[in-house]
C-alpha cells in the first residue's frame, strides 16, 4: 500500500469517487493538507480526517496568504494543531515566484509563528517553498535582491534554510520538504536539518534532472512520495486533474530511478511515514 503524504482533499466535489479511486489504487492513507482558502477554512481537512479513517490531516497558512496571519488565525491554528488528528502545521513557508505574494518580510514573520505553534504542539513541519528561478521579472526584482542589489534566485531558500536553523532545529522535530524541488545541496541541508524528502508528479517530467538526481540518491529513509492533488498529474497524465489514486505513476517512476521494484519503494516509503507521524501506524 502506498501513502500519499500530501493532498488537498477539500478541493474535490465528489471526494466519496476520489477516496474510492484512491482505495483502488492501492493509496492506503492519505494526508490532507489544511490550508482550504484561507485561514477561515483551515479546518476543512481536519473535518475530512475526522470523517475518514485513513485520512490524517495539517493545519497552517500558505505563504500566499501570509498577510491573513493575524492574532486571531493563529490562534485558531494553534487550536487545530493540538487535534490529534492534526498530525503536522501545514503547508507553511516562502513563496518567492508569485508577484502579487506578500512582502518578503510578512511571509517570514507568518512563518515563524507557525513555527511557534508547531513546536508548542511537538508536531512535524510540512514545508512550501518555492523560488524566483521561473518566475516573471517582475517577481525576480521582488523576491530575489529585496535587501540587497545582488540578484540571487534561490532567495527562498537561503532564507527558509536560514529561519528554519533559528527556529526550528533548536526544538529537535523533524518535517517534510512538500514537493521537493530543490538541488542536491538544498537537499542536503534539508536532510540534516532532520526533514524528509516528499516526491511529487514534477519529479516526472523530462525537464525535472535535477530533482531527479536527488530523488534517485537521497537516503532511502528520508523519502516521500505524494500527489499534492488535484495539482501536478504526472506523466502520462500531465494537463489532467490530479487525485490520490494517481501516486502510482510517481511511485513508479520514482521507484525506476532508484533501481527498485514499485513494491519496495512503496514499503520503504510508507515504513518512512509511520517513522515520521507514529500515530498513524495501525494497530498490530
Amino acid at each position: 500500500m502506498l501513502i500519499d503524504s500530501h493532498c488537498h482533499l477539500d478541493d474535490y466535489d465528489d471526494l466519496p469517487a476520489t477516496l474510492a479511486n484512491a482505495q483502488a489504487a492501492g493509496v492506503g492513507t492519505l494526508l490532507a493538507i489544511g490550508i482550504g482558502d484561507g485561514p477561515a477554512t483551515m479546518h476543512r481537512a481536519l473535518d475530512i480526517a475526522h470523517a475518514h479513517q485513513n485520512v490524517f490531516a495539517t493545519a497552517g497558512i500558505h505563504p500566499q496568504e501570509a498577510h491573513q496571519a493575524t492574532p486571531e488565525a493563529l490562534a485558531k491554528l494553534r487550536t487545530l494543531a493540538q487535534n490529534p488528528r492534526c498530525i503536522a502545521v501545514g503547508e507553511i513557508g516562502l513563496d518567492y515566484y508569485h508577484a502579487g505574494n506578500p512582502d518578503v518580510a510578512v511571509q517570514q514573520a507568518a512563518l515563524i509563528a507557525q513555527l511557534a505553534i508547531a513546536a508548542e504542539a511537538r508536531k512535524p513541519i510540512t514545508i512550501h517553498v518555492r523560488t524566483s528561478e521561473l518566475a516573471t521579472a517582475a517577481a525576480k526584482a521582488r523576491y530575489e535582491s529585496p535587501f540587497g542589489s545582488q540578484a540571487n534566485p534561490d532567495a527562498a531558500w537561503d532564507d527558509l534554510l536560514r529561519i528554519l536553523a533559528e527556529h526550528w532545529t533548536p526544538h529537535g522535530l523533524p518535517g517534510i520538504m512538500h514537493c521537493f524541488s530543490g538541488n542536491q545541496a538544498q537537499a542536503e541541508a534539508s536532510i540534516a536539518a532532520g526533514f524528509y524528502l516528499s516526491f511529487a508528479g514534477n519529479v516526472t517530467y523530462p525537464k525535472s534532472t535535477t530533482i531527479q538526481a536527488v530523488a534517485a540518491s537521497a537516503p532511502a529513509d528520508r523519502i516521500l512520495v505524494e500527489t499534492d492533488a488535484p495539482f501536478l498529474s504526472p506523466i502520462p497524465l500531465r494537463g489532467q486533474q490530479n487525485q490520490p489514486a494517481h501516486i502510482t505513476h510517481t511511485a513508479a517512476f520514482l521507484a525506476a530511478l532508484r533501481g527498485i521494484s514499485t513494491e519496495a519503494l512503496a514499503a520503504q516509503t510508507t515504513a518512512n511515514f509511520h517513522t515520521l507521524f507514529p500515530t498513524t501506524k495501525p494497530a498490530a
